[in-house]
């Protein structure tokens, strides 16, 4: 059992490794909208799905309470934290709308989703991103895999981050290192580096 337990980490490595060379990029151009839409008054809309839907709350709730220092609160919504909303909306009408029916009704120009997938291809964020597009928001995709459905909705616009990984584990990691990153720049860039 350690032998697995020391090739998981081994393997979590060599693909934080791996997204080390290629993604800083995007997490800089994501940190900047995301910042921007900050500054001009706007808010951060979150959704994803399982593992998913707790990196969305994750960032969000590092955003409305604080990241590693104490800073005034920041705008953040999680679409993934309201049962009787996501059960309404799944229940009347189908699973694939609980996010995007948010949007529609929370969103407005000038605000970032960030839509998170493993696959890329959850048919409900894939619909988020539709509506945000909709709402005139840009899109930051964190997603791994061949990027999958998300791919051919994003707009020069919006930013994709791809974890370079097959498996969900790895992506969901490497994830959750790409919220801690974006919540950095994000509070560096506003309120100056510590």
């Amino acid at each position: 059992m350690q032998d697995r337990i020391i090739g998981h980490f081994g393997t979590s490595i060599e693909t934080k490794a791996s997204a080390a060379e290629v993604l800083p990029p995007y997490i800089e151009r994501a940190a900047q909208m995301m910042v921007n839409t900050l500054l001009n008054g706007g808010k951060i809309l979150t959704c994803g799905n399982g593992g998913s839907a707790g990196d969305a709350q994750h960032f969000s709730s590092e955003l409305l309470n604080r990241f590693e220092r104490e800073r005034p609160s920041l705008p953040a919504i999680a679409l993934t934290t309201d049962s009787s909303t996501i059960t309404s909306i799944a229940n009347d009408y189908n699973y694939a709308e609980v996010f995007s029916k948010q949007i529609r009704a929370l969103g407005n120009p000038g605000d970032v989703l960030l839509a998170i997938s493993t696959s890329g291809n959850s048919a409900n964020v894939v619909q988020a991103i539709q509506a945000a597009h909709e709402r005139e928001m840009t899109v930051v995709a964190l997603s791994g895999k061949d990027g999958g459905n998300m791919v051919s909705l994003l707009t020069v616009d919006d930013v994709e981050i791809r974890v370079p990984s097959q498996v969900t584990a790895r992506i969901q990691e490497v994830h959750l290192v790409v919220i801690h990153c974006l919540c950095d720049l994000i509070d560096c860039s506003l309120f100056g580096e510590e």
